[in-house]
C-alpha cells in the first residue's frame, strides 16, 4: 500500500494556462494493484482507497472532474532545516496522520523489517506506475486513469510516522502495518489524461 502526501502548484485542469491554477494539499491511499486486459497485457498502477484536501474548492472540484472521492481535512506542511512535517486532522479521525521526514538524508537506507530485499525492489514501487484505478459498482467496470509527467527521480528518505489511523479502521483494522521504505520527490511536472472506462476483463 502506498500514502502520498502531496504539495501542488498551480493545479488546474487540461488546457488552462498557469494563472488560473490553485496551490492544495493533497493526501492519498492506495493499494498497489495489476489490472489484466485482453492480448496478455497487464496494466500496473494503484486503486483508491481513500483521498483528502485541504480545501472545500480542491474537494468539490476534484470529485466534480475526478472519481478520487476527495474528503476536505485540515492539513499543514512545511519545510525547516531540511526537515518535511505532513500533518493531517481528518473529520472522522479515520485518516490522520502526523510524519516527518528528512530532507537532507538522501540515498536513505531501507526501513527496519522492510519487505524489500534492496532499494531496486523498492524502487519498483515508487515508480513509474502509470495507471490509476477506480471500480464502478453501477456498471461493473474499471475507470482507468493515465497519468503523465516529467523528471521522475525519487529518492530514498527517513520518515518518523508519529501517527497513523488509516489501519485502525475498516477492513485494515487490527493489521500490524510495516514501514517499506520512504520517498521524496519535488519539482515535477505531472498531470492525468482523461479517464477510459474498461469491463471487469478489461475489454473497452
Amino acid at each position: 500500500m502506498a500514502a502520498a502526501l502531496v504539495d501542488t502548484r498551480a493545479l488546474r485542469p487540461a488546457g488552462l494556462p498557469a494563472r488560473f491554477g490553485r496551490d492544495f494539499l493533497l493526501t492519498g491511499y492506495r493499494v498497489f494493484t495489476r489490472f489484466p486486459t485482453p492480448g496478455d497485457r497487464t496494466m500496473r498502477g494503484l486503486r483508491i482507497l481513500r483521498s483528502d484536501t485541504n480545501t472545500r474548492f480542491m474537494q468539490l472540484g476534484g470529485n466534480l472532474l475526478t472519481r478520487y472521492n476527495y474528503r476536505l481535512a485540515h492539513i499543514r506542511s512545511q519545510v525547516t532545516d531540511g526537515t518535511l512535517e505532513f500533518r493531517v486532522d481528518t473529520a472522522d479521525g479515520h485518516a490522520d496522520l502526523d510524519v516527518c521526514a528528512d530532507l537532507r538524508n538522501t540515498g536513505a537506507p531501507l526501513p527496519p523489517n522492510s519487505p524489500f530485499t534492496d532499494e531496486r525492489a523498492a524502487r519498483r514501487f515508487a515508480g513509474p506506475l502509470p495507471y490509476t484505478f477506480e471500480y464502478e459498482p453501477q456498471t461493473r467496470s474499471v475507470i482507468v486513469i493515465k497519468a503523465f509527467r516529467t523528471r521522475w527521480d525519487p529518492q530514498p528518505v527517513t520518515v518518523d510516522v508519529r501517527r497513523l489511523t488509516f489501519f485502525d479502521h475498516g477492513p485494515l483494522a487490527g493489521t500490524r502495518p510495516v514501514l517499506a521504505n520512504a520517498f521524496h520527490i519535488d519539482s515535477v511536472d505531472y498531470g492525468w489524461h482523461r479517464g477510459v472506462r474498461r469491463s471487469e476483463r478489461g475489454g473497452r
